[in-house]
């Protein structure tokens, strides 16, 4: 690996080199282009239209990309078609994607650029910007600095309707509250054609089938009606008009929006459309025939089903088809049955057409074409993987699942696994743990219950029972047996939003330490000796997630998750009742031999992603969570504490030996068996990624990325044998944890292996610095220190 990074280093200095040597005489390579934005605007909106400038469709020509301050694709373009290289090597480095011909400087696309600059910026309401460019250039290197002064944009101000249908008007004006052009906004050409979109949507939707976008059209003060038709300049010759306004603080214009009646007929209005009849076709083949003469008619009370063979039950079918005969046409009601069919996951293909109804008039027939997928699948996973608590772990998986148990849409999935871990010692590989384990789960798509529940169209309900069990053996030190038993509701509220209700919970977890590990380690803590006890969680949790992750959202989108887990109270219940039924004789406890855990637990994770540009983004995480024992129960169980540290938390640190709080764990033990757990956890992370090279013709794409990660785990109430744990506000900063470092991705579209290098910038427990900063104490130079500090992770996907 060292190797080839040196390799690397070596083609990006020799791609700082010059890249105009293979230029003629009276060409100059364009290196750079700057956009200088002036105006009465806010700082803001000179970034965006800085930003909107500077983009491919506005700025025709682009210079060169550049990655370490160095073109090094152009030099790789050099390296294959003027220098002719040709060996192994060079083979698996200049593939297409990696190379870039210099892009040579074109004063006539820098004219045309300046041309769709001020195109744009009147489409953006400033109606007086220019735009001039000047060049310079340099030993046949050129850059073009171009300058815009925008004045003053326009703002909405009276908006009118002009629709002679009563009926359209009416709509119109039930949705005016949601449309897009307001008094007082900027103006913009792309809010009045999205406006316009969204009108057709809303009258559509209303039962109007055969309405067009074309009829809507707008009027700006006295201009014509075909004012928007030229897309690119809609007000070149007009802006004159406009010149009364200039002396104002806000120009102001007002639009009047038109809705026209069919241009077949003077008189003709818009006509509402309803369902007549409903086909549905559950076994339809990819370029089959809807009027196969050997398919079987079912007629039922809502649709017909056409097929060869019963792919779902009828009554499953037909729920899962919202339409009905007699209802108004409606285009969402259109994008809900696609969606809940989808949803079913039957199907591979879902597709729905409307046909005129040739006997009625304004009636639609509706065809659903549904191509089924397999019903079953069967997949084998083999996994290796590295960590900071071992050398070596690998394991097998064996998945089955059935998607249409009983023609009922029912989902049954079976797992098994099994793993092991091994650590590298001077002279042997030793078994660090082995693992076994497997799950059983039903999948019913709605909600399993004894009353019905109203649900939204598109809720996609899920009803979940898993029952799993897993063994756990750390070699030497304990076995910890595992049986889950878990019951609830997935369902989406919204397009964005998403809860998980799980109201039956049980897990039961039994432990059994080995001796010498008992008597050195767990016995000596008492926090890890109650930790360590068996236990029986009985209880419920709540799940809500957002996540604004679209089409609509192509610059940023969030993600928020926050999880509320409680444990004992309908479990204390049942075991006070089986006390009273036997006269205090025996209970669930006394029966099972384990004692109930007591606690709430809760947990909140926040992310936002921002797409700078095609190459590169930005991933941040706030990330906070506690736990609470309650009753009888001192401490939470092992099984649901907080740990810190690794791959997928602060990568500057260990798996499981950061905190809690301003504790380090100097013991021989923790040497072997770093395992430092906590009551509540606070953590932040912002990552930088960013896009290198693409690999074997663009099959595999290789990213960088560098990264800060802040965070500990802290315990609730004072712990003796661990001076220092506990959660106190006025030791907050002093307590966190700072660490930094790159990493690199291998990105194979359909998983990712990443690795990262983390070093630490702050520590949480003393140092010879006030506060914890760590960065006097780097010695890179050293081996020994940057064995000891600067930590590898590898893992599979991104950690957030």
């Amino acid at each position: 690996m060292l190797r080839y990074l040196l390799l690397l280093a070596v083609i990006l200095t020799l791609g700082a080199c010059s890249n105009t040597k293979y230029l003629q005489k009276d060409q100059s390579l364009y290196i750079s282009s700057k956009v200088e934005v002036h105006g009465e605007i806010l700082n803001a909106e000179k970034q965006d239209i800085r930003s909107s400038l500077s983009s491919k469709s506005l700025m025709t020509q682009q210079p060169n990309k550049k990655l370490l301050n160095t073109r090094i694709k152009v030099f790789l373009y050099n390296q294959k078609y003027n220098e002719k290289k040709s060996n192994w090597f060079w083979n698996l480095v200049l593939s297409k994607r990696n190379l870039e011909a210099p892009v040579v400087y074109d004063s006539a696309k820098t004219r045309e650029s300046i041309s769709r600059m001020t195109s744009y910026l009147h489409n953006q309401g400033f109606f007086y910007a220019s735009v001039d460019a000047s060049s310079k250039e340099k030993r046949h290197k050129t850059s073009v600095t171009y300058t815009v002064n925008t004045g003053r944009n326009f703002v909405l101000d009276k908006i009118t309707y002009d629709v002679p249908d009563s009926n359209i008007l009416a709509i119109v004006k039930a949705h005016e509250k949601l449309s897009l052009i307001q008094k007082g906004i900027a103006y913009k050409a792309a809010t009045l054609s999205s406006e316009r979109e969204r009108l057709t949507r809303v009258i559509r939707d209303a039962g109007y089938y055969k309405f067009g976008r074309d009829a809507i059209e707008f009027t700006v003060d006295t201009l014509n009606k075909a004012l928007f038709r030229n897309s690119l300049n809609p007000f070149e010759g007009f802006v004159n008009i406009f010149n009364e306004n200039k002396g104002r603080e806000k120009p102001t214009m007002d639009v009047e929006i038109h809705v026209k009646n069919p241009e077949d007929s003077a008189n003709a209005t818009w006509q509402l459309y309803h369902i007549s009849s409903i086909y549905a076709y559950p076994d339809f083949p990819l370029n089959g025939n809807a009027n196969d003469s050997t398919l079987k008619e079912d007629k039922r009370k809502y649709i017909t089903i056409r097929s060869h063979q019963d792919i779902l039950k009828p009554k499953i079918l037909s729920k899962s088809i919202l339409l009905r005969p007699g209802e108004t046409y409606s285009l969402q009601q259109y994008n809900n049955t696609v969606n809940k069919l989808y949803d079913l996951g039957v199907w591979q293909f879902v597709t729905l057409q409307y046909k005129e109804n040739k006997d009625t008039a304004r009636a639609l027939d509706a065809y659903l074409f549904l191509t089924p997928r397999r019903r079953q699948e069967l997949g084998v996973n083999f996994e290796v993987s590295n960590s900071s608590d071992y050398t070596l772990g690998s394991g097998v998986s064996l998945n089955y699942r059935h998607i249409n148990l009983s023609k009922s849409a029912t989902q049954l999935s079976m797992s098994l696994n099994t793993g092991i871990e091994l650590v590298k010692q001077p002279s042997e590989w030793v078994l660090q743990s082995r693992e076994f384990g497997g799950e059983i789960g039903l999948t019913w798509p709605r909600f399993a219950l004894p009353f019905n529940i109203r649900q939204a169209p598109r809720s996609n309900v899920k009803t979940r029972l898993t029952l799993g069990a897993n063994y756990l053996s750390r070699i030497q030190k304990f076995d910890i047996t595992s049986i889950n038993l878990t019951y609830g509701y997935d369902w989406n509220e919204s397009a964005y939003k998403r809860w998980i209700v799980r109201p039956f919970i049980l897990n039961y977890v039994g432990v059994n330490l080995n001796p010498e590990f008992r008597d050195t380690t767990v016995n000596k803590n008492p926090y890890l000796k109650r930790s360590f006890e068996p236990a029986l969680i009985g209880g419920e949790s709540v799940s809500f997630i957002f996540s604004n992750n679209d089409l609509l959202h192509p610059r940023h989108y969030s993600y928020f998750r926050i999880n509320i887990e409680e444990s004992g109270l309908w479990l204390n219940g049942i075991n006070s009742l089986v006390d009273a039924v036997t006269g205090k004789r025996s209970n669930v406890e006394s029966l099972t031999r384990v004692t109930i855990s007591n606690f709430v637990k809760t947990e909140a994770d926040y992310r936002h992603y921002w797409r700078l540009n095609n190459h590169s983004g930005l991933a941040t995480r706030l990330y906070a969570g506690i736990g609470i024992p309650y009753s009888y129960s001192s401490v939470l169980p092992y099984v649901r504490q907080f740990t810190a540290g690794g791959p997928n938390s602060i990568r500057a640190f260990r798996l499981r030996t950061l905190g809690p709080g301003s504790f380090k764990d100097t013991s021989t033990s923790a040497q072997i068996f770093p395992d430092q757990t906590g009551d509540m956890k606070l953590e932040g992370n912002i990552e930088y990624r960013f896009d290198l090279l693409r690999m074997f013709g663009g099959t595999v794409n290789l990213k960088g990325a560098t990264f800060l990660d802040m965070g500990n785990i802290w315990m609730i109430n004072k712990d003796s044998t661990r001076p220092g744990s506990e959660f106190r506000f006025d030791k907050l900063y002093k307590d966190l944890a700072i660490g930094t470092g790159v990493g690199l991705r291998l990105d194979f579209s359909f998983f990712l292996i990443r690795l990262d290098w983390g070093i630490p910038v702050k520590v949480p427990y003393n140092t010879n610095n006030k506060n914890g900063w760590y960065l006097s104490e780097w010695d890179l130079s050293s081996s020994q220190w940057r064995r000891n500090n600067i930590i590898w992770n590898l893992a599979i996907g991104y950690p957030f």
